[in-house]
């Protein structure tokens, strides 16, 4: 099994401050994620003045905004993303952002060259825009929260045939926090199996057991929100990981890549070899038995350890005769056996 990539979701959890938005980074860092991600976006360019807030941005952003409003607030600027992404890179943790508009998009593939373009659910319905990340030529992550197989299907062949040379495929469900009912992952197989791709979870839930249980499933990517306090304001934080959180789920999924590795073949595995000789049992006598008597039940005990013949070997035993006494206790041996 190939390693799991942890994209490590800052989004935006900074808040609209670059100096939070670093501090995030040094948090992905220690925690040995291999990517640590944001959000770049126009605000006037993606949302109308008009525009409500969702459910969850009403509950969780703490203020009495429109999404218009609450979306300048958490805006980074174009330059800010240059700083972070050299600061990234010098903190050893590789540098993603998701655009949500068409400058966003080049300015990441085109002036940072990010290596690979990460798409949010939001746009899984914006063939168009899919078409411009296709264009690019660059490996693609897409997320699909709120989509049914039919718009997940025209969004992958939208980026394929547009010229995108691979595209992973995130199950998400697109809540903050997302209740454990509404995750299905078994979504994730679906989709493995329609689209013959690579699958991964974008995980919304509280907590990390998802997670694990995603990588176990066959994950390749698990994508994760973090903060760094979840009581600061803004739309996301309660439904993201604190530091010391994303440090652990990062620690289990590698225990889980070491659990799922392997080749699958049932056997004995170097590690039990001396185990199993001492645990297992052999066939012990019973009782004395006479040479040329017939060896019955009555003669025969399993016993700790596994000795010349293992209990195994008991229907092939029965009925056999004994060409020599053997006492009480003794081990029974194949040459102890006539097979006349």
């Amino acid at each position: 099994m190939s390693k799991v990539i942890i994209i490590a979701e800052a989004g935006v959890n900074h808040n609209g401050d670059i100096n939070l938005a670093k501090k995030l980074i040094d948090v992905a860092s220690e925690a040995n994620v291999d990517y640590v991600k944001f959000q770049t976006w126009i605000t006037e360019d993606i949302v109308d003045k008009s525009a409500a807030k969702a459910d969850y941005q009403k509950n969780n952003d703490g203020s009495d905004t429109t999404q218009f409003e609450m979306l300048k607030r958490l805006e980074l600027s174009f330059e800010d993303f240059k700083v972070l992404k050299v600061y990234s890179e010098s903190k050893g943790v590789k540098f993603l952002s998701t655009p949500d508009d068409y400058k966003s998009l080049d300015f990441l593939a085109d002036e940072l060259q990010l290596p690979i373009l990460k798409i949010g659910s939001g746009e899984v319905t914006n063939i168009p825009f899919l078409r411009r990340f296709g264009q690019k030529k660059k490996p693609i992550i897409l997320s699909t929260g709120m989509s049914s197989i039919g718009e997940v299907e025209k969004a992958y062949y939208a980026l394929i045939e547009s010229g995108a040379p691979s595209v992973t495929i995130l199950h998400c469900t697109s809540n903050y926090p997302a209740s454990l009912e509404s995750v299905n992952l078994k979504v994730m197989g679906t989709l493995a199996k329609v689209f013959n791709t690579a699958v991964g979870y974008s995980d919304h839930t509280e907590g990390v057991e998802v997670s694990l249980a995603a990588v176990a499933l066959g994950a390749t990517v698990i994508e994760k929100h973090y903060t760094l306090d979840k009581n600061l304001p803004g739309p996301d934080h309660k439904a993201s990981l604190e530091p010391e959180e994303l440090k652990e789920m990062v620690l289990q999924i590698r225990n889980i890549e070491k659990a799922i590795s392997g080749d699958g073949l049932k056997k004995a595995h170097n590690s039990e070899i001396e185990t199993k000789k001492i645990v297992q049992k052999g066939i012990y006598l019973n009782r004395t038995i006479s040479s040329g008597e017939i060896i019955t039940d009555e003669h025969l005990i399993m016993k700790r350890p596994v000795s010349a013949l293992s209990a195994q070997d008991y229907d092939f035993v029965i009925g056999k005769t004994a060409n020599k006494e053997i006492e009480e206790g003794e081990v029974l041996k194949l040459n102890d056996l006539n097979f006349e």
